[in-house]
Parts: structure tokens; sequence; C-alpha cells
């Protein structure tokens, strides 16, 4: 597994929030998108953090209240990244390290360029790839 990649099994283009977005605008955005995190980046596509569905635990089990509070306030700032030529095994590794379930995938020229789960990756392991891009013809 060490010769495959995480831009293999990343989904991309990856959904993203502004800073200042409403907790509930990105809880609706994610319901809808039928995923369990958002990217938070700025005005230039780059990335300032993450907010999870996990978050959105600790949310509720604080106050549960998200009106008019920006994701800025909830998300995990500075995520732990990944390349999309990093191997399967450093996320894996990476992910159990720093006990997240999500990594953001960035490039220095192109900054965010997908994201890989601990679902791509079980998926991956039982053989069926959920984020795969098609084939390059």
């Amino acid at each position: 597994m060490d010769d495959v990649f995480v831009g293999r099994l990343m989904s991309a283009p990856v959904s993203s929030v502004d800073a200042k977005t409403d907790a509930n605008e990105a809880a609706r955005q994610m319901i809808q998108e039928d995923i369990s995190s958002v990217a938070v980046v700025d005005d230039d596509g780059d990335l300032e953090g993450i907010l999870t569905s996990t978050d959105f635990v600790q949310i509720a089990a604080r106050d549960g209240a998200t009106a008019d509070v920006a994701v800025a306030t909830h998300m995990s700032s500075d995520p732990v990244t990944v390349t999309a030529n990093d191997s399967i095994v450093e996320a894996a590794d990476l992910m159990l390290e720093h006990g997240v379930h999500h990594l953001p995938v960035v490039d220095d020229t192109e900054g965010l360029v997908g994201m890989v789960t601990t679902t791509d990756l079980t998926a991956y392991v039982s053989g069926i790839e959920v984020g795969s891009p098609p084939p390059l013809a």
C-alpha cells in the first residue's frame, strides 16, 4: 500500500466555506452535500481550518447554539494536511497520530486540492474506491 497515493483516493473538488459563514449554514451545506466536513478557506482559497461533524457534536454538547456564530469559532485551526503524492499509509498514520478523520490535501502552488477521509481509506482497503477520480484518457 506504500505505492498507493492520496491523490488516487481523495475527493475533489473540496466543499468549502468562508470563516465568516455562520455555523447553521455550514451544517446545512454538509447535510445537503452528504459530507462530514467542509474546508474553511480565505478569500484566496487558502486553507484556514476545517469544520467536521465531530465539531458539531461538541457544539451540541456545550450549548447547541449555532445561530449567528461564525464557522471560525468552531473550526479546527491549522489542520493536519497531506499532499496528493503522500502514500495512503502516511495519511493513515497521521490520522491515527492526531486523532482525526479528515485530511485536507494541499499543493504548494494550487493550495487546497482535495480531502481524504477515513471512509476513503476504509473503502479502498475493502476494495471499494469511493473518491477515486476517473481514469485518465
